[in-house]
C-alpha cells in the first residue's frame, strides 16, 4: 500500500468523500473523531458505512476510518458501523503504544474487521514514552503518525510553534521520536498535517524537509495539499536514475565494499538507500 498522501474527510460530509476520491490522494481518512461534532456522529457513522460498502475492494484509493479514542464512549458505536465494510485501515487517535494497538485489534477482530491500524502516536504525554513499543505489534500496523495539536492541550502548553511557524524544541523532539518509532517498527512513518492549507509554498518546503528527514508520506487536511505532498514524496527521474546506477555498480562488482561513482565514494549505506528508493518506486524488492 503506497501512502504518500492521506487526506482527511469529515465523516458527516458524504458529498466530500465522493469528490475526494478524484483528487489524487493515496488514501482518504474518513473521520469520525475531531472533524465531526458530537450531535452529527450518528449520521457520520451511517455515511461512512454506506460509502465503504459502495466502494468495495480492491480500491484505487485506500479508505481509512479514524475512530474515536479507546477511552471514548463513542468508540463502541464507531466500531458497530464497520462490520461488512472492509476498510483498508483504521486510524487510532491518542494511541499509547503497543497496548493500545492490541486492544483495538482485539475489538476489530471481534467484529470481523482485520484492517491494519495507523496510530496517532503522540497526542498524550504518556504516549510519547510508549513510542518504542510499536515494533511489538508491527504486524497490526499500517504505519505510525504523529500530531502537534492535541499534545499542547494535554500538557498545558500555549503553543507547539515558534513565532515563525517552526516547532518549539519539545515538538521537534516528539516529531523525531515518532519518525524513529515508525522506522524501528519497520512500517511507514507518516508526517503530520500542515494546518494552513492556503500557503502551498510553505507546504512544499515542509513536505520536502519531511521526506529529507525520513518520513515516507504525509497527511493532508485539504484537497489542494494533495498534489504538493505527492510531488514531494515521489522520487524524481534523476533520483531514480542515480539509484539504478548505484545498484548496477555494486552488481557489477559484488565483492567491493566501496566504489567510486560520479567522482564520489559510495558504500553499503548508499546501496541500501538506493535499493529502498527503488523499492518505494516499485522497481525492485528491498533486500
Amino acid at each position: 500500500m503506497i501512502l504518500r498522501s492521506l487526506l482527511f474527510v469529515p465523516g458527516d460530509r458524504p458529498e466530500r468523500m465522493a469528490k475526494a476520491m478524484g483528487v489524487g490522494a493515496d488514501a482518504l481518512i474518513l473521520d469520525l473523531e475531531d472533524a465531526v461534532a458530537p450531535p452529527a456522529k450518528p449520521a457520520a457513522r451511517l455515511a461512512v458505512g454506506e460509502f465503504l460498502r459502495a466502494h468495495p475492494g480492491p480500491r484505487s484509493v485506500a479508505l481509512f476510518v479514524r475512530v474515536n479514542p479507546l477511552d471514548s464512549a463513542e468508540l463502541a458505536a464507531d466500531l458497530a458501523a464497520l462490520p461488512g465494510t472492509a476498510p483498508d485501515g483504521v486510524v487510532l487517535p491518542k494511541a499509547e503504544g503497543a497496548r493500545s494497538i492490541r486492544a483495538l485489534a482485539e475489538r476489530l477482530g471481534a467484529i470481523g474487521v482485520t484492517a491494519p491500524i495507523l496510530p496517532v502516536a503522540t497526542e498524550t504525554a504518556a504516549a510519547v514514552f510508549q513510542l518504542g513499543t510499536y515494533g511489538e505489534v508491527a504486524d497490526h500496523l499500517a504505519g505510525v503518525t504523529w500530531g502537534a495539536e492535541d499534545l499542547p492541550a494535554a500538557i498545558g502548553a500555549t503553543s507547539a510553534r515558534e513565532a515563525d511557524g517552526s516547532y518549539t524544541p519539545v515538538y521537534q523532539m516528539v516529531r523525531t521520536l515518532a519518525l524513529l518509532s515508525g522506522h524501528a517498527a519497520g512500517v511507514p512513518a507518516i508526517e503530520t498535517v500542515v494546518p494552513d492549507f492556503r500557503d502551498l509554498d510553505a507546504l512544499a518546503g515542509y513536505a520536502a524537509r519531511a521526506r529529507r528527514d525520513g518520513f515516507t508520506g504525509m497527511m493532508a487536511i485539504h484537497p489542494a495539499q494533495v498534489p504538493v505532498i505527492n510531488a514531494a514524496f515521489t522520487p524524481s527521474p534523476e533520483e531514480l536514475d542515480h539509484a539504478r546506477r548505484v545498484v548496477a555498480a555494486f552488481a557489477a562488482d559484488p565483492g567491493a565494499g566501496a566504489l567510486q561513482l560520479d567522482g564520489r565514494m559510495i558504500d553499503a549505506p548508499h546501496l541500501k538507500a538506493a535499493q529502498r528508493l527503488l523499492a518505494r518506486a516499485g522497481q525492485v524488492s528491498p533486500r
